[in-house]
């Protein structure tokens, strides 16, 4: 885990790493700086940094950098130009989720940023699967650090990313529309994640002292991850928070940005195809709109019951701006869209709306027609 970062000791700074009335006592980023409220607002208005300097940044150099991630990850990335973003998943032979990656390439560098647990593992991971290809791993987390922001198209980033190889690092969030090769499980004509207009930036972690006394100045504002995450709920972006040991990207809908299904084999890729075209996700995400007459937010992993059943388990959980206090959940793919839910904190159960974003119905789109057993009998009509 990174140190604390210089952007933690700005006044009104509470640490992250924590949900409802519980903070923890440290954290390497804050939580807010006062006001999540304003600062989730300026946020969304493209008026505001956050600090994400606690992830993990991983390089790969090499000539055969991009073929090589291409061959053992799910998005097609062989082709990736200078500049450009994409964001790439690396699954386990069953298919489940090891890793979430968002990678730009500057030419030389290959930059894949990723949660700070994942940077050591998927590092060691990488180099024991060099072999023959010419390509150099490290992790750099030490040397580099993510900010954030919400980027609409044509504004200029609020703090300068840097260019070592000339190419500014600047990662574009694909959520925003469907990717080349992927699909969207959500039915909404509109998806709220054509709004969420995010982008990383990479600077050298000596920089963030510097970008600390703008804001101290005044010349830069900054919001808390919770306003981030507040935002990344509402938009139903997946993240890691979101899996567990069984998770599938079908589940999470992440074929919208993550996986090409028509790009060559990879580790995982037969589980993906066959969910794909023939069965269906055994789970599914949904948003919860959260009763807030209590003022508690569950946190990761509060139980989702329709009645006495437990039907799924919260990943997150934020107030925002707009919509109140709101939730993302992974629940059984049985659970019937207008089933009443609550979700427990505590003692206390919280009322929840379900808002669909995988639908019971997912999958199976090659249309395969069931086939009678053999040596069924036909029933009468």
């Amino acid at each position: 885990m990174p140190d604390r970062s210089p952007l933690h000791a700005l006044s009104g700074a509470v640490a992250d790493g924590a949900v409802a009335d519980g903070l923890a006592a440290d954290g390497a980023t804050a939580a807010h700086y006062g006001d999540p409220v304003a600062e989730q607002r300026m946020l969304a208005a493209g008026r505001a940094i956050v600090d994400l300097s606690d992830r993990g940044v991983v390089t790969v150099t090499g000539p055969d950098r991009l073929a090589w991630l291409d061959s053992l990850t799910s998005q097609a990335l062989a082709t990736l130009a200078p500049g450009s973003s994409a964001e790439t998943l690396l699954l386990d032979p069953n298919g489940r989720l090891e890793h979430s990656i968002r990678v730009i390439d500057d030419g030389a560098t290959a930059w894949l940023l990723v949660d700070a647990a994942q940077a050591a593992p998927l590092a060691a991971w990488l180099d024991r699967m060099r072999f023959m290809m010419r390509v150099e791993v490290a992790d750099a987390t030490a040397a580099w650090a993510t900010l954030g922001q919400l980027l609409p198209e044509g504004a200029e980033p609020l703090v300068a990313p840097a260019a070592p190889n000339g190419v500014p690092l600047l990662w574009r969030d694909p959520w925003a529309a469907v990717q080349a090769g992927g699909w969207q499980y959500a039915a909404e004509s509109e998806h709220p994640g054509a709004g969420f207009p995010a982008v990383e930036l990479l600077v050298e972690r000596a920089r963030l002292a510097e970008v600390a006394d703008a804001v101290r100045a005044g010349s830069l504002a900054a919001s808390g991850v919770w306003g981030l995450e507040a935002l990344r709920i509402a938009a139903w972006r997946p993240r890691m928070s979101e899996v567990d040991e069984r998770s599938i990207p079908h589940e999470l809908d992440w074929l919208r940005s993550a996986v090409h299904l028509a790009k060559g084999c990879y580790r995982g890729q037969e589980t993906v195809a066959k969910v794909h075209n023939l069965g269906h996700p055994p789970r599914r995400l949904v948003m919860l709109h959260l009763d807030g007459s209590d003022a508690l937010l569950p946190a990761p992993g509060a139980e989702v019951r329709t009645g006495d059943a437990s039907v799924g388990t919260v990943t997150a959980a934020a107030r925002h701006h707009e919509l109140g206090p709101i939730a993302l959940a992974v629940v059984k793919r049985s659970l019937d869209p207008s089933a009443p839910l609550a979700v427990a904190v505590d003692d206390t159960l919280i009322a929840a709306a379900q808002q669909v974003i995988v639908p019971p119905d997912a999958g199976a789109t090659a249309n395969v027609p069931r086939l009678p057993r053999l040596g069924a009998v036909p029933r009468a009509t």
